[in-house]
Formats: C-alpha cells, sequence, structure tokens
C-alpha cells in the first residue's frame, strides 16, 4: 500500500471503531454516573456516597441540650437551622429539639444550656413551645453550622442517619432506612437511646428531615416527629403539611 492508502484505511477503521468505542464508553459510564445519585428526590435509597462528608456536616450541626435542674437533671439534643419566619426575624440561628427535653427547664432557663460535643456549656432560651407534637424552638449565642431541611418528602426505604447524644455520649451517630410513617412521624430502623431526642434525622443529602422523638425498647424501630409537624407553630406553611405527598 502506499502512505496515502494506508491512511485511508487507517481511517476507514477508525470510522468503523469509533462508534463501538462510544458504546462502550457510555455502557461503562452509566454506572459511575448512577454513583453520583444522592439526591433523595431521584434515588434517595442509596448511601451518600461521601458518607464521611454528611456525618461530619450533621455532627457540626447537632449540639447537647442540658436541662440540669437540680434533681431532675437531663441530656438531649437539637440541630441548628436557619428559620425566615416573623417570630425569628430577630435570630440569626435557632435549635429544633423536643418539648419533653427541655420541660422541666420551663421557667427555669437559668438551668439550660447547649454545647458541641464536650466542649462548653453555653446558656440557652426558649422561644416557641410545641407540647402537643413535641418539638421546641431555643436560642443561643453558640454558633454552629446550620443544616437546610429536606424539600422532597421522604419515602419507605431511604436511607437515613441520625446525630445526638446517645445515652449521654455525645456526637453519637447511627444509619438506618425509612421503615415508614404516619401524618406526623417517621418510623426509622437506626438506633437511637436516651439523650438523642431532639437531634436530626437527615437524608442522603444530609438535610433533615425529622426531629428525633422516641425510641422503641420493644420493637426493631424508632420515631421522629416529621418536618410535616412543623407546620402546626414553627414553620410558615401554605398547607397542612410542609411536602407536597
Amino acid at each position: 500500500m502506499s502512505q496515502t492508502s494506508e491512511n485511508k484505511f487507517i481511517a476507514a477503521i477508525v470510522i468503523v471503531a469509533a462508534p463501538f468505542a462510544l458504546g462502550a464508553f457510555l455502557l461503562a459510564w452509566a454506572p459511575a454516573g448512577q454513583y453520583q445519585l444522592t439526591n433523595p428526590h431521584n434515588d434517595g435509597y442509596v448511601q451518600p456516597r461521601d458518607v464521611g462528608g454528611v456525618v461530619a456536616n450533621t455532627s457540626r450541626s447537632t449540639v447537647s441540650v442540658f436541662c440540669d435542674v437540680p434533681g431532675k437533671e437531663g441530656i438531649g439534643s437539637a440541630w441548628a437551622t436557619e428559620l425566615e419566619e416573623v417570630q425569628y426575624k430577630d435570630y440569626e440561628q435557632v435549635y429544633i429539639t423536643n418539648y419533653h427535653v427541655i420541660e422541666d427547664c420551663i421557667g427555669k432557663e437559668e438551668y439550660l444550656t447547649v454545647a458541641r460535643a464536650y466542649k462548653k456549656q453555653i446558656a440557652a432560651e426558649i422561644i416557641t413551645i410545641d407540647k402537643e407534637n413535641d418539638l421546641a424552638v431555643l436560642i443561643s449565642t453558640l454558633r454552629v453550622p446550620s443544616l437546610k431541611i429536606s424539600q422532597s418528602p421522604p419515602y419507605v426505604g431511604y436511607w437515613v442517619m441520625t446525630s445526638g447524644s446517645a445515652d449521654a455520649y455525645e456526637g453519637s451517630v447511627t444509619f438506618g432506612t425509612i421503615l415508614n410513617s404516619s401524618d406526623d412521624e417517621l418510623f426509622f430502623t437506626a438506633n437511637v437511646s436516651h439523650g438523642n431526642s431532639g437531634g436530626p434525622l437527615v437524608d442522603n443529602e444530609g438535610n433533615v428531615i425529622g426531629t428525633v422523638s422516641w425510641f422503641n425498647k420493644k420493637e426493631q424501630y424508632n420515631g421522629a416527629k416529621s418536618i410535616d409537624v412543623m407546620c402546626s407553630q414553627i414553620l410558615k406553611c401554605d398547607g397542612k403539611f410542609y411536602w407536597e405527598w
């Protein structure tokens, strides 16, 4: 063959082989693309691809709550966020927790503090109480990164994580899935204990979908108050529920 013929032959091979090479690349890339999906709206069933990142971010935004009324000392958890509602316009940041965590400190707020895991306790104040839904909003001069509320409702089987002070072990983390839900609660499989109450239940993007509220001594699931119930007294929602189911 002449040099020209050789070039033509090579060009012909490239033309024939290129579609096959492209197809092989797309087939190889498809699983990799799927591997990057972490948005619960698209694939909330998978664990986050950066589990350590979600753990670190959520833990930084979770604090321990101490209600140390003499003779009734207790510990719980809370998660930091920013709320745009009118009643919170004077506060750069608030902490969401359970009513039962701070109940004994109502009227005795000199005994109420919040703290990063095993760090100095900082005075806290109660500004909203929702006893019916077992929720409360606190403020404090303590500043930590804020968590975002998920814009996508959780579904059965979704990956979830909790952060809090399980059995007074501050900074505890557990993983699980959504087992089921009701109008006001999410049932999940991640282990929680005394002290987890008030901590965040987050999805695989690290966005909050609920506030951990109770654990089950007999069954293998636990409960969190759904973001939907925050529409009662904490959030201003367009309707009865925060999410459109």
